[in-house]
């Protein structure tokens, strides 16, 4: 792997530590009878947007002796200020989770009594959902992208579980509906026998493309079977393994090998099919769409390369790395990222790349990373006036991937890539 030279590390260093300045104290906000999305008392309490994901970044500088826990204390305060949600809007990005998740990372140890109940807010709410997955399986029913997904779904709240406790039995039982969520639904719908286990009843296309009205087919890392890939792969490599595993995961590599597309600059995947592109065999998009970490190929590629190595499987990493390296090869693709953060943007991109090429096999990989580095150094500031200061749609997640890079090592980043499934 390519070592990021001394200039490098210095300036990553010394923009983590701007932007980390710069969310030292939480803004005032008032509450009032606001609970919508987006609003202060919602942002409060997620990872993604608000100040549970800016707790992180202060915890993890707190640990490297780069600042002290006052920061770490005044977001953590600011998380908590209201009731924690821990009902049907509620995941690993938004509620309890999120908290309970922020707590093992930033602060794991420190406040006993709080992750007590933060675990067992967790457990029953683990509980809940999958007495309600394995109903709805067994009614013959299609699921809600909700159901699973990393954002609130049991993908994200079993990386939660995994990092937490990997020996328990709850982990175990999350694995255990992962693998029959890859077998196939006998739903009475449009979809009938073709669609596999993840097709979901919902979609957010379906307002813009009447396409999308019987459902979808979701690839990406944040919503889709990507994220179900990883979770899977993740658990197997660390020796949780339940059965029917290493079948749910070949039969995800099959489809995205299904589904993978060729074109010049390299393969690629389409971010969600219809329901006439599954009866058709083929997508609609014509061609590489952004090369984000949530839906486009540094997120598939990255979910194939860690399935392959679960499985021992030479070629298909191989395949994964190549697809990577010519994603970030390919100057068309890059142009269309447009801000700096991690879902979405540069700093999503690098981190994936980063902990990819850890892994690889051939140097391909890494010797984008420097180029990939001084990109994000040169768009780090790119975010409006008032932007969000959050850890996977904000500038602590920004913060907080400058500071992992120049730390230069895997075992550096204290878990929090956990709640991207990158590692």
């Amino acid at each position: 792997m390519t070592v990021l030279d001394a200039r490098q590390q210095t300036a990553a260093a010394a923009m983590a530590d701007q932007i980390a300045a710069a969310l030292t104290v939480p803004l005032s906000s008032e509450f009032g009878d606001d609970y919508s999305p987006g609003s202060p008392r919602w942002r409060d309490q997620s990872l993604s947007k608000g100040a549970a994901g800016v707790a992180v970044l202060h915890g993890l500088r707190a640990q490297h002796g780069l600042a002290d826990d006052k920061p770490l204390r005044a977001w953590l305060a600011r998380a908590t200020r209201d009731d924690l949600t821990a009902g049907p809007g509620a995941g690993l990005w938004f509620g309890a989770p999120a908290l309970a998740f922020a707590l093992q990372v930033a602060a794991p140890d420190a406040y006993p009594g709080a992750t007590a109940r933060l675990d067992d807010a967790v457990t029953q709410l683990v509980r809940t959902r999958l007495d309600a997955a394995h109903a709805r399986i067994d009614g013959a029913h299609r699921p809600s992208q909700y159901e699973f997904d990393l954002t609130r779904g049991l993908v994200g709240l079993g990386a939660h579980v995994l990092h937490r406790d990997p020996g328990g039995d709850l982990v175990r039982q999350i694995l255990a509906y992962l693998v029959r969520l890859t077998e196939p639904v006998e739903a009475a719908d449009e979809a009938g026998a073709g669609a596999p286990g993840w097709w979901t009843s919902d979609s957010s296309a379906r307002d813009r493309d009447p396409a999308f009205a019987a459902g979808e087919a979701n690839f990406g890392m944040a919503h889709g079977c990507s994220g179900l890939l990883v979770i899977l792969a993740l658990a197997m490599r660390q020796g949780v393994i339940v059965d029917g595993q290493a079948a749910a995961i070949d039969q995800i590599c099959r489809w995205l090998e299904h589904w993978r597309q060729p074109a010049p600059a390299g393969p690629w995947w389409p971010e969600r099919i219809s329901l006439p592109e599954l009866h058709a065999g083929r997508p609609r998009q014509d061609g590489p769409l952004r090369p984000s970490w949530c839906y486009g190929t540094p997120g598939l590629a990255r979910a194939q390369q860690l399935a392959a190595l679960a499985l021992g499987h030479r070629a298909r990493q191989q395949a994964a790395e190549d697809a990577l390296a010519r994603c970030l090869a390919d100057p068309v693709q890059l142009a269309r990222i447009s801000d700096p953060a991690l879902c979405h943007g540069w700093a999503g991109l690098l981190l994936t790349a980063w902990h990819a090429a850890t892994e690889a096999v051939t140097p391909d990989v890494a010797a984008h990373l420097p180029h990939l580095l001084d990109t994000l150094l040169t768009h780090a500031h790119d975010t409006p006036p008032g932007a969000l200061p959050g850890l996977i749609e904000g500038r602590a997640g920004i913060a907080l991937t400058l500071h992992t890079l120049a730390t230069t090592t895997t075992g550096a980043h204290g878990g929090w890539p956990a709640c991207l499934l990158l590692g």
